[in-house]
């Protein structure tokens, strides 16, 4: 339904996953017996969770112990990896200054030339020691890079900016990217971020990309909303996109999967954001809190180094477990953070469903009060849902 707003402008609702909550059926299923695989570029995941490519969050090191817990890290190739030979000094120096050092630091850091050769370098680190090597460059990276890229031969690349469409027109005399073009010459399966509306993602799929990020803004240490005023809340991006990702495959029998990208924090959102559609999520901060995280407890967006408009900010998200602890428990929190996917398992067997498609196909209903109805103590006591 249209809501007017002002003489002209019409205008609907849109919400975001705290204001959603999933509804039983009429039966339940051990958890057990719940089939949580994402297929993403050829790639089978038995957890359907990746990592950000954010330098707080995913090294090599991460990427690696990641792949082999059945997830997938996912590589800034502008990021300190490939600006740096020795990028544990520089993360070290970012998560020892304070508020105010920190953006000037950042551009400071972030100044340093991308080597070519240590892009190079970092892919085939992580594919020497038996990880998935996914890597995640801009429309600009993909332009300059491509051919250092080919030749690297990483198993997915993402492409990634604040919005994603079709076609980047690139400053100046930059050459323009064409993501079709991109999808056929790379040789390398090609997922793309971010967006948020269904004719965007249609698009996208029908130029060839093997999986599309859904969400701009609502991650945990990304200020675009704020700085830019874009972006759609999750539960009605994802829905939207998925939409898409149904209608293409009436017209093609090929399914692209749908991963919804941040503001994503418990296992309760997890589970929310596959009801709403997605075959997948990609988180941040959740991950930047384990022990082996190269960002030493602290957290920041991809798009806070600019040099003339930092559109993120570095939050204080500490160490609560190791990587294992996180994904797969057992949980040592009572917050919804740590055993996501036994989360989501658990959620699946709770609504009666045994695959991923039949937890996008359950109940939801609109509830503003999920997150507080009844919680007076956990609030007050700053314990579980109310720390």
């Amino acid at each position: 339904m249209n809501i007017q707003l002002g003489h002209s402008k019409f205008v609907r609702r849109a919400y975001g996953i705290d204001e959603i909550a999933l509804v039983p059926g009429g039966k339940t299923v051990d958890p057990e017996n719940t089939d949580t695989t994402l297929l993403i570029g050829g790639k089978s995941l038995e957890i359907p969770i990746i990592a950000s490519a954010m330098d707080g969050v995913v090294d090599v090191n991460m990427a690696v112990a990641l792949s082999k817990l059945g997830s997938l890290g996912v590589l800034n190739l502008e990021g300190v990896q490939t600006r740096y030979e020795k990028p544990n000094d520089v993360l070290k120096r970012i998560s020892s200054v304070g508020k105010e050092e920190f953006v000037p630091l950042m551009q400071e850091i972030y100044k340093q030339p991308i080597k070519e050769n240590l892009i190079n370098q970092r892919i085939q680190e992580i594919k020497d020691q038996g990880g998935l090597a996914a890597v995640s460059g801009t429309p600009l990276a993909a332009i300059k890079f491509k051919d250092t890229i080919t030749k690297a031969k990483p198993d997915l690349f993402f492409l990634q900016a604040t919005v994603v469409s079709t076609e980047h027109i690139g400053g100046g005399k930059q050459e323009k990217l064409e993501i079709s073009n991109l999808c056929q010459t790379l040789g390398i399966p090609v997922i793309v971020g971010n967006c948020v509306t269904y004719e965007v993602a249609l698009n996208l799929m029908r130029a060839g990309v093997s999986g599309i990020l859904v969400g701009i803004g609502p991650g945990a240490a990304c200020t675009s909303r704020g700085v830019l005023g874009v972006g759609v809340p999750q539960a009605t991006a994802i829905s939207d996109c998925s939409a898409a990702r149904d209608d293409y495959k009436k017209e093609t029998g090929n399914h692209v999967p749908v991963i919804a990208d941040g503001g994503i924090i418990t296992g309760g959102d997890v589970c929310k954001c596959i009801a709403c559609g997605a075959d997948g999520v990609m988180i941040g901060s959740p991950i930047a809190r384990a022990s082996e995280a190269p960002g030493n407890g602290y957290h920041w967006g991809m798009a806070t180094p600019s040099p003339v408009l930092p559109r993120g900010t570095r939050i204080k998200v500490g160490s609560t477990g190791n990587l294992m602890q996180i994904l797969r428990g057992p949980a040592k929190t009572d917050d919804g953070t740590h055993n996501l996917l036994g989360a989501l398992k658990t959620s699946m067997g709770t609504l009666g469903a045994q695959t991923i498609k039949e937890m996008q196909e359950v109940e939801i209903v609109i509830a503003p009060s999920l997150l507080s109805e009844g919680k007076v103590y956990q609030k007050a006591q700053q314990l579980g849902m109310g720390k």
